[in-house]
């Protein structure tokens, strides 16, 4: 994990415009095309939020899901970052 992209690789909820609600890890953020791209996603529907378009959870995982910046209504962190296992911050380390 990068120090300038803290949250890459912790759950993530997110709340789109069509209020459904999803969570996954975050695997990267786009800001050159404004997405949010998450891994091992799960849907849980609409879950009564208020919708003329109620949709049901799914029981699918999917490997990845690009959600459109501007479509996502909410996003929260579910699982604050995780350390490397006692390592000292080092930017020689790509990944743990």
């Amino acid at each position: 994990m990068s120090s300038s992209k803290p949250y890459i690789g912790c759950k993530i909820g997110l709340i789109s415009k069509a209020q459904n609600r999803y969570e996954g890890i975050l695997y990267t953020i786009d800001k050159v095309n404004s997405t949010v791209v998450l891994a091992k996603v799960k849907c849980f529907g609409t879950e009564g939020r208020p919708t003329d378009r109620p949709t049901p959870p799914k029981d699918d995982v999917y490997e990845y899901i690009t959600f459109r910046g501007s479509d996502i209504k909410d996003i929260t962190l579910c699982e604050p970052p995780r350390s490397h296992h006692g390592l000292p911050p080092d930017p020689a380390i790509v990944q743990a």
